[in-house]
């Protein structure tokens, strides 16, 4: 009888450190993550100084000012001292750099992550060897969209921190609707930041040119940013003050303001200045103001959200019905 000998079949080779798409992605644009990581640590550091040291300083200010809860009114309390100035520049700068994020993360999605490597030929080496066009795609928005998901939110979460706690401080000088504070209080300046990716990495595909792309990508995400500004204090039913003697000053987010005529005719003009319509023997019997209220904050806020992430949906389905028609991929 013939002995049959096994032979064990020879181990794959086990490979060592990290690898795979993410890993590349991660390397060739470190100096990218970096910076964002370096961002995110300078407004959280603004952050974390103004909900310590900078309020307990500023309200030693204003108690020595006679302006604080156990002081008495004073004339002092219609300025701010240093130590008011340097909390408020905080927390203003803090909220600020999470404002800036959209605009950075469009002109470096648009020049870096995709203009140069089309210009350069690195995406299409990539694509013949073993990453698809689509993976290539996919991977170019999700690395990046996670880390922006998880930094953003984050910072969102320690500047609700700070807002919430020292709400007497603020009073008067920073208000809930004011930028960058409205942004950064909810999931919008993430989602801004987002869209800023999704416009960045569509004009990269478009343009193909790192230098050009960076500049459209740019002017795009500002261009959507005024139009959503503009459209902000009407993404939700606003409420209706009115006086007899004057602007009567809602305390909130003004959507519209103007006069009421005799005849119950609401004119948007304000001051009613230089209209023909406010010229024409019309008698103005009353001032109004549409307004969103404070209590408005989250409704507003996610109803926005919503037409952000939505833009930025549309953009990514563009950027992959863009590649496939390039590149007649088809995974």
């Amino acid at each position: 009888m013939t002995a049959v000998t096994a032979t064990a079949a020879p181990a794959a080779p086990t490979s060592r450190g990290p690898h795979g798409l993410t890993w590349l992605l991660l390397r060739l644009h470190r100096s990218a993550l970096w910076f964002w990581l370096m961002l995110l640590a300078v407004a959280a550091g603004l952050l974390l100084w103004a909900y310590g040291p900078g309020a307990d300083a500023a309200w030693d200010e204003f108690r020595r000012m006679e302006c604080g809860p156990t002081g008495t009114p004073s004339l002092s309390c219609d300025y701010a001292g240093p130590a008011y100035q340097n909390y408020d520049l905080a927390l203003g700068l803090g909220a600020g750099l999470l404002s800036l994020a959209p605009l950075l993360t469009a002109a470096w999605a648009g020049g870096a992550l995709i203009g140069r490597e089309l210009e350069n030929g690195t995406a299409r080496l990539a694509w013949t060897q073993s990453v698809s066009p689509a993976r290539w795609l996919a991977a170019k928005l999700a690395v990046p969209a996670a880390l922006i998901a998880t930094g953003g939110l984050a910072l969102t979460a320690l500047h609700r921190l700070v807002w919430s706690s020292d709400g007497e401080l603020r009073e008067g000088w920073r208000e809930w609707h004011h930028d960058p504070g409205y942004l950064a209080n909810g999931p919008l300046a993430t989602a801004h930041t987002l869209l800023g990716l999704t416009v960045g990495v569509l004009t990269g595909l478009l343009v193909r040119r790192a230098l050009p792309a960076l500049a459209v990508a740019l002017a795009a995400q500002i261009a959507l940013a005024l139009a959503l500004l503009s459209i902000r204090p009407h993404l939700w039913p606003a409420e209706t003050v009115t006086s007899t003697e004057g602007y009567p000053g809602a305390d909130g987010m003004i959507a519209e303001e103007g006069v009421v005529t005799a005849t119950g005719e609401r004119i948007p003009d304000p001051m009613c200045l230089e209209d023909v319509r406010c010229s024409a023997g019309r008698k103005i019997v009353a001032f109004y103001q549409d307004y969103q209220p404070a209590a408005h904050f989250w409704p507003l806020q996610l109803v926005e959200t919503a037409i952000v992430l939505a833009l930025g949906a549309l953009a990514v389905l563009a950027a992959f019905r863009l590649l496939r028609h390039r590149t007649g991929a088809t995974g």
